[in-house]
């Protein structure tokens, strides 16, 4: 009996120490601890939190403790299960904020290639306009240097048509063939400008008597242009010649005995017509370019 209480107060001791060891080894490192987060300065870390200060002793059994109980584990992985989760919650929400830095960096590029899109589009309607523009000046000035042709040459008439009109003795009625060619000629002046209708009436005999019957000739034959075809007094011109010889044919036959009477209608144009069409066609032009595509 005494033997085996020598024999097991010595294992006893044995199987005591080292739970004493631990004990005194924590209890030095929870002494330690304050002493060591005065001493230590301050330093940034990811969490704001100073790092995890290792023991300052490492006890009886150094690092491994092959006794080491659930209870001292659990309080040395603690402090790092939680920086763990720490770092696990700042890693979410930096990825967090880079998604969103992201998109934001997104819809800015997105904005800004719109501007661009929508400058270079009113960077072309200005060219458009501009060359437009030009073309409207090139026209004007085209325009310009025809009305000043115009007012230049603007008393300058040119024989455009001629008709000769046929009498009989004594006669100032005009006839059925005399009457087609008058409306012949004044339907190629309806609806025009610039132009006027020279009458003169020429009638055989001496003196005032012809001359007096070609006035009343060539006025039968205005008579009939005002009254049927609505042809302005104002762009007629009549005199009556007489027996007066017109053109070179009549100087080489002036000594012929002239038998009747004729009146010479001439019809006379200027440049109005001209500048009247060229008005028009730029004015078309421009409504044509100026409607919306």
């Amino acid at each position: 009996m005494n033997n085996r209480i020598l024999v097991t107060l010595p294992l006893a001791a044995v199987l005591a120490f080292p739970a004493f060891a631990q004990t005194s080894s924590t209890q030095n490192q929870d002494q330690s601890n304050p002493s060591a987060a005065t001493t230590t300065q301050s330093t940034d870390t990811a969490t704001g939190k100073q790092p995890l200060q290792a023991p300052a002793r490492e006890g009886f059994w150094g690092r491994v403790n092959p006794f080491a109980r659930k209870n001292y584990v659990k309080r040395q992985t603690e402090p790092i299960r939680d920086r763990i989760n720490e770092l696990d919650d700042l890693t979410a929400a930096n990825g967090k904020a880079i998604k969103d830095t992201d998109s934001r960096a997104q819809a800015g590029i997105k904005l800004a290639s719109d501007k661009a899109n929508e400058a270079d589009q009113h960077a072309i309607d200005a060219g458009n306009k501009a060359t437009m523009a030009q073309q409207s000046a090139q026209q004007a000035s085209t325009r310009i240097q025809t009305v000043e042709t115009v007012v230049g040459n603007i008393d300058q008439y040119k024989a455009s048509n001629q008709t000769e009109i046929r009498f009989k003795p004594g006669q100032t009625m005009l006839s059925k063939n005399a009457k087609d060619a008058l409306d012949e000629m004044a339907n190629t002046v309806k609806g025009q400008r610039g132009y006027i209708i020279e009458v003169q009436g020429f009638s055989s005999g001496k003196g005032q008597t012809a001359i007096s019957n070609s006035q009343k000739m060539a006025e039968s034959v205005v008579r009939y242009m005002v009254l049927n075809h609505e042809i302005p007094v104002y762009r007629i011109y009549l005199v009556g010649m007489g027996n007066a010889p017109t053109g070179a044919a009549d100087e080489n036959a002036k000594n012929r005995h002239i038998s009747g009477g004729r009146v010479e209608i001439s019809l006379l144009k200027n440049d109005l017509e001209q500048l009247s069409s060229n008005s028009s066609a730029p004015a078309t032009s421009m409504d044509q370019s100026q409607q919306p595509k």
